[in-house]
């Protein structure tokens, strides 16, 4: 993006409100959520945000990406399937949402969002649908199944996967992102993701830079901003992030 419209860009963040509307429906008896562009791009780009825990798309609350996606006619869109962690029959459930988005007239490739635990989300359904993905951005995401989901969120992930841990951590390469990229390669699905080296709950290193290493080893694209000295925490440097704006204007053509 040229630096004059991202400056400008940044003082509409400061000075305007937010455009964005909401609509609501239902998915198989789970809440979805859109907030549509006011003047849908051609194709009707969207992103899609998760988690989107009771209904909410909290990222539409951090004006500097709302406002963007509004300039630029993308909408944003959310399922809230509680805290899942990305078995395969969680992913299943998210094409049920996809498959509405695409039959209500958005693009059957959004790009998609994952915040933390919404990493696991985005990346356990974009490996099994490489097709289908336009882009993959992460804030702070959650990358790997042995970090955060089987340290610190162990009773919800082995729920959601129905396995113990020792069956799931027998069969972990079956499910966890890093071991299940090459589809996304091979489909040249850009990422991008920024992290905090100082991310004591969700560690840069065991996740979003070993998700880029095994991606470029793939032949992937993948461009990481670390934030020196930064955890896990809403600020800033994560929601107002000028990089991460460059790269979903971009791939949101």
């Amino acid at each position: 993006m040229p630096l004059r419209r991202l400056a400008a860009l940044l003082v509409l963040h400061l000075l305007a409100p937010s455009l964005f509307a909401a609509e609501t429906f239902e998915v198989d008896g789970h809440k979805a959520v859109i907030h549509p562009a006011s003047k849908p791009a051609e194709g009707k780009p969207w992103l899609w945000y998760a988690p989107a825990l009771k209904g909410g798309v909290s990222i539409v609350q951090h004006k500097l990406y709302a406002d963007a996606c509004q300039q630029a006619g993308i909408a944003i869109a959310g399922y809230d399937l509680g805290e899942v962690r990305g078995a395969p029959k969680s992913a299943a459930q998210f094409t049920k949402f996809y498959d509405e988005m695409v039959k209500r007239g958005y693009s059957s490739k959004p790009i998609l969002l994952g915040q933390s635990r919404g990493g696991m989300m985005t990346l356990t359904w974009a490996f099994r649908n490489p097709d289908k993905v336009k882009a993959w951005i992460g804030i702070y995401p959650v990358c790997n199944l042995a970090s955060w989901p089987l340290k610190n969120s162990k009773a919800q992930t082995l729920a959601d996967f129905g396995l113990t841990e020792a069956e799931l951590t027998t069969r972990l390469k079956e499910f966890n992102p890093p071991d299940n990229l090459a589809g996304l390669a091979a489909a040249k699905v850009p990422m991008f993701a920024v992290h905090g080296d100082n991310d004591v709950v969700v560690p840069h290193q065991d996740n979003t830079l070993l998700l880029k290493a095994r991606y470029e080893a793939l032949g992937g694209k993948f461009t990481v901003k670390i934030v020196p000295g930064e955890g896990h925490k809403v600020g800033p440097s994560f929601f107002a992030c000028p990089e991460l704006v460059e790269f979903l204007l971009k791939e949101g053509k």
